[in-house]
């Protein structure tokens, strides 16, 4: 059976008795067209399912479209580069929109720096937003103030349930550290009576929401499954390098029989550098993303597992999502949660090859 002709503008104009013109009004929900012509277009259209190419008119409509996204501040080459990589790979797919993303940093260890990013991009009056959240206390004044300007916004790395965006891209957080758990137990074997956190803290702030709920997953799992395993902390400063060496020392002195560890932040490579040059082969570290120098680390041995989440695809969907629900007028999904890829050294380079 051929494939019927696509209705077109004109058809659906000489069947309800009206201009192109008035047509294109009402598929638009434009104004300048009297109730009854709309009424009898809008039958018309109902009646044969027409469905607009959303894509042509936005093509040909020449509007522009501003996008802001607020990220934590990071060095060249961390996880966020990757993102900002993402966001540069969606801004040329979809050039042909007309859009634009203006690029604003908050100090994820410092909640009134991501209060004065946001106000700046509330000024800039953006069409859609995307955000790695802070503390929801933090972050819902500034989505509350998007939702009263009605200007759609997305989640990135970190989901706020309480107050939901109109897309996250993400990994759930709680069952990565769940996971996590598992693998550094099925890794101690007969050494898992007692286990390390390392956290990057500064003035009590842990500067990730996501980091947080890992710990989380992570300490559920533990409770579940190895409740008499002690679990110790060490606190490196997030803003003193300087000291971590010798905190580091000390807590090796003092616990010379911890051999399995965890980091939830990027930054696997302080511990598995330190651990490089005291020679230390007995420990085992597990940690998340795919900096290089965590890359460095697990190849030479002293990482043993990398948690991966795809931060380029997550900028990349970001964007998408948001020329999708205000470009295309397309249904997003609400969640849209990231694989929980577990590399070793054996797996590392196939992955990069993807």
């Amino acid at each position: 059976m051929d494939a019927p002709e696509r209705i077109r503008i004109k058809d659906i104009a000489k069947m309800a008795d009206v201009s192109v013109g008035t047509v294109d009004r009402v598929i638009h929900g434009r104004s300048g067209v009297s109730e009854a012509s709309r009424k009898r277009v809008e039958e018309i259209l109902e009646k044969l399912n027409y469905q607009p190419n959303m894509y042509a008119s936005a093509l040909a409509s020449n509007k522009k479209y501003a996008f802001a996204c607020l990220l934590p501040q990071h060095e060249r080459g961390e996880y966020w580069t990757d993102v900002e990589t993402g966001i540069q790979n969606a801004l040329t797919t979809y050039s042909d929109f007309n859009i634009t993303v203006e690029l604003s940093y908050y100090d994820p260890h410092d909640y009134r720096s991501f209060a004065e990013s946001a106000r700046c991009i509330l000024e800039q009056e953006p069409d859609g937003v995307m955000v790695a959240p802070t503390a929801p206390q933090y972050t819902t004044s500034f989505t509350d103030e998007l939702e009263k300007r009605n200007i759609p916004y997305i989640y990135i790395d970190s989901n706020i349930k309480e107050t939901p965006a109109l897309s996250f891209f993400g990994q759930n957080s709680h069952q990565s550290g769940y996971f996590a758990a598992r693998m550094l137990m099925l890794l101690a074997g007969e050494d898992a009576g007692e286990v390390v956190i390392f956290r990057k803290i500064n003035e009590g702030i842990v500067g990730s929401n996501q980091q947080e709920r890992r710990e989380i997953g992570f300490r559920e799992y533990m409770q579940e499954h190895h409740s008499s395993c002690q679990i110790w902390e060490l606190d490196l400063h997030a803003k003193r390098d300087s000291e971590n060496t010798q905190m580091l020392d000390e807590f090796f002195q003092a616990h010379p029989d911890v051999k399995n560890g965890i980091t939830f932040n990027s930054k696997a490579y302080i511990i598995g550098e330190y651990l490089q040059k005291h020679g230390r082969k007995d420990f085992n570290l597990m940690g998340y993303d795919l900096l290089q120098r965590n890359v460095d680390c697990l190849k030479q041995g002293n990482v043993f597992f990398l948690i991966a989440q795809q931060p380029a695809l997550q900028g990349f969907n970001g964007i998408k999502t948001l020329c999708d629900h205000l470009i295309l007028k397309k249904e997003v999904a609400r969640e849209n949660f990231m694989p929980i890829d577990l590399l070793t050294k054996e797996n590392i380079d196939f992955y990069y090859s993807k």
